[in-house]
């Protein structure tokens, strides 16, 4: 049985206080202030069902309210339904009946899934490049077909993509990978060892903040500036002098989740402080091509030459061209790429030929795909920007630069309920916790609008079910202030 820290339910509790100490004039007991605390988290998940709450001892050192302030509390949970006691046993949470949310065994087989920030591919031109790359197979088959750094081709070709933007680079530079995720599993591989610090934004791609999990390091969170969508970098020089981090993980190039991208001046000044703190960099630059407002700074990388700063830079075809193509890139000075290859004999021995082949075709005529894919993503930000506004006007986004997502806040810290409601719904979502590190972002959903305009909108219908569902709005909010239900 899992049971929650009184340290821990301390800390998620935040700053609360009863009515009785803020003197306000709708005055609740304390044990009551705190019960509605408790019970907010366990509305919004950050408290799981089956989770046991500490004793009522510990709970009142770590609160430093009186044993019976506790007692009182856990009496109000436990008449409310919301925990449940056995002799001898801790109190367990659950919710009352008519608080318990849908429980779908599975969500149905038109579910719009918005879990994944992916397009579908454009089609005819991945037909054509797919035509070219069979033409050219047979000029590979005579050779084994294993690549451990990639296609001399697809490496060139890469290279030139950061040589076109203002990058020297060669082609010994560059790494081939069987996607970006595996690129960034080999980088930590190589420099980030057990219990290692690295930092990384906050909130920041799920995916990363597990592979770090996985190495066995330590993430650690810098938020980003929500309000001003940018980066704390004062915040980022002060986390790695104070942490002796040897490793950040950043993602400035029309940031997963928030959309934001990072100026040229805050990208030389990123390169500074890795320089001034001996940090290395890892660069995620897998929305790169998704500038939707404004074009692409220059790469991070470009400001690294005398800066005494290493920076190593991922890549991906996944976001602008296709996921199916499975082609990623891993560009750093050649003693690192070299060190990664030796890494890497014991994951794979390389990436499929067929898709290198189409990946350098598709590289060589960029303007042949990208200038579409950016305005179909134009068009759907806007119909999901509209649908929300529409029917869920209390909830909050500010739309990044580019990228394929909406950072949106809710009213309320429901983004896990509403995420395991939802599928009852017709809808996949992946709640705001996932992109962060102890339990933070409940008050933040991410919608991708990388699905066609009819799909978000049925998206944003169930979404908004699901939300009443919850009871979402300023009754719940009363509710959840007084313990007693509005109707």
């Amino acid at each position: 049985m899992r049971v929650i820290g009184a340290a821990t339910l301390a800390r998620d509790l935040g700053r609360w206080q009863p009515d009785e100490v803020r003197g306000s004039a709708g005055r609740r007991p304390g044990y009551r202030a705190l019960a509605d605390g408790i019970r907010l988290l366990i509305a919004d998940g950050r408290i799981p069902l089956g989770t046991a709450l500490p004793s009522e001892r510990d709970l009142a050192v770590a609160l430093e309210l009186s044993r019976t302030t506790i007692t009182s509390a856990y009496t109000v949970l436990r008449e409310g339904g919301y925990l449940a006691s056995r002799q001898g046993s801790r109190s367990t949470v659950t919710l009352p009946d008519s608080a318990a949310p849908p429980r779908p065994t599975a969500a149905p087989s038109t579910a719009v899934d918005l879990t994944c920030a992916a397009m579908s591919a454009p089609a005819d031109r991945i037909r054509d490049a797919y035509a070219d790359a069979l033409r050219e197979l047979p000029s590979y088959l005579h050779t084994a077909g294993l690549e451990s750094l990639g296609l001399p081709v697809l490496r060139e070709a890469v290279a030139q993509r950061y040589r076109d933007r203002g990058v020297p680079t060669t082609a010994d530079q560059i790494m081939i990978t069987t996607g970006a995720q595996q690129a960034l599993v080999l980088v930590l591989a190589l420099l980030a060892a057990p219990g290692e610090r690295v930092l990384i934004d906050h909130p920041t791609y799920t995916n990363a903040i597990e592979a770090i999990k996985r190495t066995g390091a330590r993430p650690i969170p810098v938020p980003l500036r929500l309000e001003s969508k940018g980066w704390d970098l004062g915040a980022l020089r002060s986390a790695a002098r104070q942490t002796a981090a040897k490793l950040a993980y950043v993602v400035p190039d029309f940031h997963n989740p928030t959309g934001f991208c990072l100026d040229e001046g805050g990208r030389a000044e990123l390169v500074r402080i890795a320089g001034d703190t001996r940090m290395t960099l890892v660069v995620d630059e897998t929305m790169t091509d998704l500038g939707l407002d404004a074009p692409t700074p220059p790469p991070v990388a470009r400001f690294a030459a005398g800066a005494r700063a290493d920076v190593v830079t991922i890549g991906s075809m996944s976001k602008a061209y296709w996921s199916g193509l499975r082609i990623g890139w891993i560009r750093a000075d050649v003693s690192t790429v070299n060190a990664v290859l030796a890494i890497r004999s014991a994951i794979d021995l390389g990436s499929a030929v067929l898709e290198q082949v189409v990946a350098a075709e598709l590289l060589a005529d960029p303007d042949s795909v990208l200038p579409a894919r950016r305005e179909r993503l134009r068009h759907q930000r806007a119909v999901l920007v509209d649908a929300l506004a529409e029917e869920l006007p209390e909830w909050r986004c500010d739309p990044g630069p580019g990228g394929m997502a909406l950072w949106v806040q809710l009213p309320e810290p429901l983004s896990t309920a509403i995420a395991a409601t939802a599928p009852a719904h017709g809808v996949l979502l992946a709640a705001g916790p996932r992109f962060g590190l102890e339990g933070a972002f409940e008050r933040y959903l991410r919608l991708p609008y990388a699905v066609a305009p009819d799909s978000l909108r049925s998206a944003v219908t169930g979404i908004a079910a699901a939300y009443r569902a919850l009871g979402g709005g300023a009754g719940h909010a009363a509710e959840l202030r007084t313990g007693v239900p509005v109707v």
